[in-house]
């Protein structure tokens, strides 16, 4: 059959079953744009920035467990683009970038808006590739999901030259079959329940690599069967449900003390599909010396980045679940179940909610004790990068299995453009956005793209006038010598209705939810924009 180059792309991403596309158009791939024309099963969304387009293809890459797509231009567009790359390396989500090029034989004459794009993108994603002869578009494109989405899933970028797209190709299906997930080696897991069962101070660090095996379930077994405390790494809340008995909180900014205490005095830690990042650990002091390390994650080159394992499995998470779960014996010791019960005690203290309003702006802890009374269980939650979010990660209780999306990349601008991708995943249910109005401001043309759409998120902008975290960091390190950090107020809920969404200013708690009433019931894009008071920087000031 023949076709051309951006036909050629189109139908590479009908075979992979690709649904939808995120991405800002561009004059250096018209002929993938034109490709769509006639298309019916697969929606090219229109974003209003490239960032906000990157973040929209990695929430729905989360939300629905596959792979995310988004498309840019080449030069500003693909800088644009980079910021959604790293977020989808840092969290080890599967992404495909598709980003048109100059023609090829202008390339090394400084063309219009050249970039080595390879280059570029080397260092934040998993592969970076231009192509250069038409022909090669399906099998190198179908090798890019396969990257994408095998062993430590994460971002492949993919660079078109416009004239290639032009060029007439026989396709040919080039599919790259999916593997099938690593299986432990039998021996190690067996090494691993005799730890365990000599263990009198053990703890499971639950990260990314189990959500994107979906081995939660597998895990609570596992978890109740050895009486283990676990805790989820950082912003990977539903890798294990909050409330369950063996659960004990999140690591990372804002982790309580008890919790990292707790860990340094662990004689078996248990990394589970977790690197291991520098906010999980704390700046790289969570264990001690004397801690046996068992790390198990599906791409090896995770051992050793962080801290050095006495002992590394490469394998899928749920499998590795799965096979310690059958070679460990039943544990009711009652030291392990104390041990247990009080680090639990301890998580129910740290993460209590008291219903504090204030009349003159709005209590956080109060806004939290609302939320989690008001807002459905199955709602999915996206957030940015801001101080805000210590209230989120110490109150929010997340039980579902894909009821969060957030960045461990801390970008700010994320949870908007996020939550728009969820939705349009999983339109059915209800999606909340937090953000800070700094790193809102980032992103905000993307409500628009909701309106567009007809995704209608929830918003909450929590508004301070301040770069809030930079703030509280400056108070630490300067104190009285704030620089650089005061914003000015804007009002958007105005900018909300101007672009055609339902918008609304709260001033006090008792004003929230029924504005968050009235901003549901609109079914439109709503923005809910919070008043907070300056000088209380996080929960635990």
């Amino acid at each position: 059959m023949k076709i051309t180059g951006g036909e050629a792309v189109v139908k590479v991403l009908q075979n992979e079953g690709v649904k939808k596309v995120f991405g800002v158009p561009g004059e250096s791939y018209l002929d993938v744009l034109d490709a769509f024309y006639e298309k019916t099963d697969i929606e090219y969304v229109t974003a209003r920035q490239e960032g906000g387009a990157a973040f929209m293809a990695e929430g729905y890459a989360k939300a629905t467990l596959g792979t995310g797509v988004c498309m840019a231009t080449r030069g500003p567009g693909a800088t644009n683009l980079s910021i959604g790359i790293h977020t989808a390396y840092q969290d080890s989500t599967p992404l495909v970038a598709i980003i048109g090029q100059i023609e090829r034989s202008f390339k090394n004459k400084e063309a219009f808006q050249e970039v080595d794009l390879p280059a570029l993108f080397k260092p934040i994603a998993k592969w970076s590739v231009e192509i250069e002869n038409a022909d090669r578009i399906p099998e190198l494109l179908h090798r890019a999901f396969h990257l994408a989405r095998s062993g430590r899933p994460g971002p492949v970028v993919v660079a078109l030259p416009e004239d290639a797209l032009s060029d007439t190709v026989v396709y040919t299906n080039k599919a790259v079959p999916k593997v099938e997930a690593s299986f432990p080696n039998a021996k190690a897991v067996q090494k691993v329940a005799e730890r365990i069962e000599n263990a009198r101070k053990p703890i499971i660090i639950a990260g990314g690599g189990v959500i994107w095996a979906e081995g939660q379930d597998d895990l609570v077994t596992l978890a109740e069967k050895i009486n283990i405390p676990v805790a989820s790494a950082f912003r990977r809340f539903t890798s294990f449900p909050n409330s369950h008995p063996n659960y004990i909180g999140a690591l990372g900014l804002g982790a309580p003390s008890y919790l990292l205490d707790y860990i340094k005095e662990s004689d078996v830690v248990i990394a589970l599909g977790t690197r291991l990042s520098q906010v999980t650990t704390a700046n790289y002091t969570l264990l001690a010396e004397n801690a046996e390390l068992i790390h198990i994650d599906a791409d090896a080159d995770t051992f050793g980045k962080s801290y050095s394992p006495d002992l590394a499995i490469q394998a899928d998470a749920k499998k590795f679940i799965k096979a310690l779960e059958e070679a460990v014996e039943q544990n009711h010791d009652t030291f392990l179940e104390n041990n247990r019960q009080f680090l639990k005690d301890l998580f129910h203290s740290f993460s209590r909610l008291e219903q504090k309003y204030s009349n003159e702006n709005v209590d956080m802890e109060g806004m939290m004790y609302d939320v989690v009374q008001f807002f459905p269980k199955d709602a999915i939650v996206t957030n940015d990068a801001g101080n805000f979010f210590s209230w989120l990660s110490r109150y929010y209780t997340f039980n579902g299995h894909d009821v969060y999306a957030g960045p461990t990349s801390g970008a700010m601008g994320y949870g908007l453009p996020a939550a728009i991708g969820v939705k349009l995943a999983k339109p059915q249910r209800t999606v909340i956005s937090f953000s800070g109005d700094g790193g809102f401001m980032m992103t905000m043309q993307e409500f628009q793209t909701a309106v567009r759409n007809q995704a209608s998120v929830l918003a909450i902008v929590i508004n301070n006038s301040l770069y809030g975290t930079i703030r509280s960091h400056q108070e630490k390190k300067f104190p009285g010598r704030a620089v650089a950090t005061e914003l000015s107020d804007v009002h958007f809920a105005n900018i909300a209705e101007n672009m055609g969404g339902y918008g609304e200013r709260v001033e006090t708690n008792k004003a929230f939810l029924p504005a968050v009433q009235r901003a549901l019931d609109s079914e439109k894009p709503a923005l809910i924009e919070v008043i907070t008071n300056p000088g209380i920087l996080s929960a635990n000031q």
